[in-house]
């Protein structure tokens, strides 16, 4: 006998698909939108696309064994989560008259990212400011030796060699105005870049999910919020980051509900996987992000930083003049 839609164990086998998708998608949906310090919700949130795709598979299940209720259920729980994730791949940039300038965001392992590498990078894309988190205070002068302060003869450097704390912006402008972001275990930087309009920078680098306390890392987001919302009284901000989180976190999504977008999303290129960058399977989640307000992202590449476990990226932003 064949496996038909009458086969009465295959109907149950589907009907238990169903239920089983439903339930992943419920999960998926509840961690989507979650905002409470639960680790387990903060881990499933960086892999919903993945759960809502099991949903998917298990509503075809469905389809195809006339389970109508379980399908209605798990096509309002996909489009639930679609109407967050497929908006990713659809550009809705604006057209911004302007300079354009290249940023670069580089996370760098505990300083174990090659230094010569890095340089090379910077010099062959021709990026204009770089941002760099746990730098510490010999690849700091390692990337000297390389030539990197030539390159970019303006920096606000805070290095720690103890561990993931440091951090820096390098530029081929002038910075002003810099300090650090208070209430922050690794270091975060704002600085003024002198560009033909000057604009705001931030290098940002919340603290890591799962290892951080969960109520820690919620309220390290939430300290971002505000620096960004303060920020936003400038007309031009650039915020460039390991955020330690992903668009499907609402924590996320939060940062850009006080006027800021992510270059990624403006673009239409959906998510860009930056982590983790040092093992045999392909990067899982996007956690480095470029965001700009009153700006506008005019590409986007996803690049290699060798000896680290992130991948960089590296955007054109035009600055209005």
């Amino acid at each position: 006998m064949g496996f038909t839609t009458d086969n009465v164990p295959a109907r149950r086998l589907a009907q238990l698909a169903g239920v089983g998708g439903i339930a992943v998608g419920v999960i998926a949906l509840t961690a989507l939108y979650s905002t409470k310090p639960i680790n387990p919700l903060i881990a499933v949130a960086s892999f919903v696309p993945i759960l809502l795709t099991i949903t998917f598979a298990a509503s075809l299940i469905c389809l195809a064994f006339r389970r109508w209720i379980l399908l209605a259920v798990s096509v309002a729980l996909i489009a639930i989560g679609a109407s967050v994730i497929s908006p990713l791949y659809v550009a809705n940039s604006s057209q911004i008259d302007g300079p354009t300038l290249r940023v670069m965001q580089a996370n760098l392992l505990f300083g174990q990212a090659d230094p010569e590498s890095l340089t090379a990078t910077v010099r062959e894309k021709a990026v204009d400011v770089l941002t760099v988190q746990e730098l510490t205070t010999s690849l700091e002068g390692s990337l000297r030796d390389q030539g990197l302060e030539q390159l970019l003869p303006h920096h606000y450097l805070v290095p720690d060699e103890a561990g993931g704390g440091g951090a820096g912006i390098y530029s081929r402008f002038p910075l002003t105005d810099t300090r650090k972001l208070n209430g922050f275990g690794p270091t975060n930087l704002v600085a003024q870049v002198g560009f033909s309009t000057p604009f705001t920078l931030m290098a940002v680098h919340p603290g890591p999910a799962y290892v951080t306390p969960p109520d820690v890392w919620t309220t390290e987001l939430n300290t971002l919020r505000n620096a960004l919302d303060a920020a936003a009284a400038q007309e031009t901000v650039i915020v460039s980051g390991d955020f330690n989180t992903t668009f499907m976190h609402q924590q996320f999504r939060d940062l850009l509900d006080v006027g800021y977008s992510d270059a990624a999303d403006q673009l239409g290129v959906g998510i860009v996987r930056t982590y983790p960058a040092d093992k045999k399977f392909p990067a899982i989640v996007g956690i480095d992000h470029v965001l700009v307000r009153g700006a506008q992202a005019k590409s986007l590449e996803r690049v290699e930083i060798e000896g680290s476990d992130h991948f960089g990226v590296i955007v054109d932003v035009t600055v209005p003049e």
